[in-house]
């Protein structure tokens, strides 16, 4: 029992697939990043951003030693000395400046290339064929890959960019003030009970015990807020779908009288986000005590912590402030991690998102079922075989789940017409995704006839957000067909008012009558002029007269063969062979 309950606590619950390491998030979205074809752009931009970086760095760098001639200048009220100082500040200023603007144009840049590589990518992995849709039915992870796509998408490219250029850059500072801290308390000594202790460079020990001891305060505090952020964002995409479903389907709310009860599911989702908001702002607050806390104690830290030497005559008054200035410049590197905390959390969340969801879609296809599979070839005969078929359900599904079953084998030639049928516990929607190649789970055998002479009709129809040809002749380009043939075929199905329309853009959706958008699809079908097709219960929500005039147009179509996967009376006439499914 202990062993099982170890094997179940392995699997992912959103994406069942075992959990996925920090170390195999960063190494799929690096693997993802060399093969996009925005990398030489970006790394170009990094080699820009290195150059800029370590300039602005160096300027700094003057700027730091800048102090001392400055401030002695003024602890001796030599006023040539300090106009003199104050060109040499404007000089070192307006480089800065400049290097600035230069910069923030090369972030903007490198955020944006980022971007279009990682959606481009995600998009291309989700688009695969036969990848979204079984997405779909993968459980938690198959919901909303919108947000995956756009959101967290935007959020994992604008963050990494900003988070790598701000680790760089106090990369480089650190290494290059660490070492003027070093010299500047290099011959440190004090005395303890008449001995004299030397601490070599003590300085840079005590930013590295400062900054070290706010760093490890502040991943204490927060290290709650990655997960929280995670399911924020999965709350978030929740609210978005309710309310875009919610407004997707308002005729048929607003005829039942539904508004109540979509306000209170609207509602509820409202309150599931606020609810994660609210813990992320206690844990926020928690943060702000160590942040804030240190970030006030560092106004005063460096001069406390340089006084030793100042005081022992070590140092000159301009030299405490070079001390300090470097103290400043070599903690604000060290606190990199505690003034970027809530970033980096957030960060490891849309991180976390994007990386599960790309390997998701590419698991997809590693995705096997048992050993004895069912086996969907093509075949080089002009026929459709249906050999002894055991669709099962999908594993670990619930326990209403139903699949089929059809022993024989059964040959499918063009120009016939074929009803699958059958028991009505039978699910024969499988049969029908198994067709497409969508269901792997079962047994038996699949041989289709070539690819592309096959159409596949779902009951639910597509209609893209595109002009009336584009929608007529999907998937295939406007340019493969001619205005006449297209002209004809809404002439054919009886849609003749729309030739006129053809390159209207609608939402055809709506403006379609059910039966019309039907007919749409059976003028698809003229122009396609496929051998094979298949249809999915496609007639079961028109009226009979509708059916019987649908019908007739496709049978013109003599030499395709038409199976339809369904119970419609108006088919079951004219078909030349009846197949009876069992249910499994």
């Amino acid at each position: 029992m202990a062993s099982i309950e170890t094997k179940t606590s392995q699997i992912d619950p959103d994406t069942g697939y075992p959990p996925f390491t920090f170390g195999g998030q960063l190494r799929m979205m690096a693997g993802a990043f060399w093969s996009s074809q925005v990398r030489n752009k970006v790394l170009l931009l990094i080699v820009g951003l290195l150059t800029i970086i370590l300039t602005t760095v160096y300027a700094q760098y003057r700027l730091n030693y800048w102090n001392t001639p400055f401030y002695n200048a003024l602890e001796q009220r030599d006023l040539d000395g300090f106009f003199e100082q104050l060109k040499v500040f404007f000089i070192i200023a307006g480089s800065l400046l400049v290097l600035n603007v230069i910069q923030a144009w090369l972030n903007q840049m490198t955020a944006l290339f980022m971007r279009e590589g990682l959606t481009r990518d995600l998009v291309d992995q989700w688009m695969h064929p036969r990848r979204a849709l079984r997405l779909a039915s993968l459980g938690k992870i198959g919901v909303n890959p919108d947000q995956r796509l756009h959101e967290d998408a935007r959020n994992l490219a604008e963050l990494t960019t900003t988070l790598a250029i701000g680790l760089v850059n106090a990369t480089i500072l650190l290494a290059s003030f660490i070492g003027v801290l070093w010299v500047l308390s290099a011959d440190f000594a004090f005395t303890f009970n008449g001995r004299q202790i030397a601490i070599p460079g003590y300085m840079v020990w005590a930013a590295l015990l400062y900054a070290g001891s706010a760093s490890m305060l502040s991943n204490y505090v927060g290290r709650k807020l990655p997960t929280l952020n995670t399911q924020r964002y999965s709350q978030e995409a929740e609210l978005r779908f309710t309310m875009m479903r919610t407004n997707e389907n308002m005729l048929a709310i607003t005829l039942t009288n539904g508004e109540d009860s979509e306000r209170r599911r609207i509602q509820q989702a409202i309150s599931e986000v606020l609810a994660i908001i609210r813990r992320l702002a206690f844990a926020y607050t928690n943060l702000t005590w160590v942040s804030a806390g240190f970030g006030w104690l560092t106004t005063i830290a460096p001069i406390l912590i340089a006084a030793p030497v100042y005081f022992s005559g070590g140092l000159s008054f301009g030299g405490l402030m070079m001390a300090v200035g470097a103290f400043n410049q070599v903690n604000t590197a060290l606190r990199w991690y505690i003034d970027n905390f809530r970033p980096i959390a957030d960060w490891k969340a849309a991180l976390y998102r994007v990386s599960v969801f790309r390997r998701a879609l590419i698991d997809l296809d590693n995705e096997h079922a048992e050993p004895e599979t069912l086996t969907v070839e093509e075949d080089e005969a002009e026929q459709l075989t249906l050999k002894d078929l055991l669709l099962s359900p999908r594993p670990n599904s619930s326990g209403g789940d139903r699949g089929l079953r059809l022993d024989g084998e059964y040959v499918i030639l063009p120009g016939e017409r074929i009803m699958v049928n059958g028991d009505p516990r039978a699910n024969r929607r499988l049969l029908f995704q198994a067709i497409a190649g969508l269901w792997p789970w079962g047994k038996g055998t699949i041989r289709l006839p070539k690819s592309g002479s096959m159409l596949l009709v779902p009951q639910k129809g597509f209609f893209p957000d595109a002009t009336l040809e584009e929608v007529l002749t999907y998937p295939m380009p406007v340019a493969t067909y001619t205005p006449d043939a297209m002209g004809n075929a809404l002439e054919a199905v009886g849609l003749h008012r729309l030739t006129e329309k053809l390159s209207a853009r609608e939402r055809w959706e709506r403006v379609l009558q059910e039966d019309d958008q039907m007919r749409l699809r059976i003028a698809n079908a003229l122009l396609v002029k496929p051998r094979w097709i298949v249809l999915d219960d496609a007639f079961e929500a028109l009226e009979t007269e509708t059916q019987s005039e649908l019908l007739a147009i496709l049978n013109t179509m003599s030499e395709a063969a038409i199976i339809y996967v369904g119970r419609s009376e108006t088919f079951l006439p004219s078909s030349t062979r009846l197949i009876h499914l069992q249910p499994y």
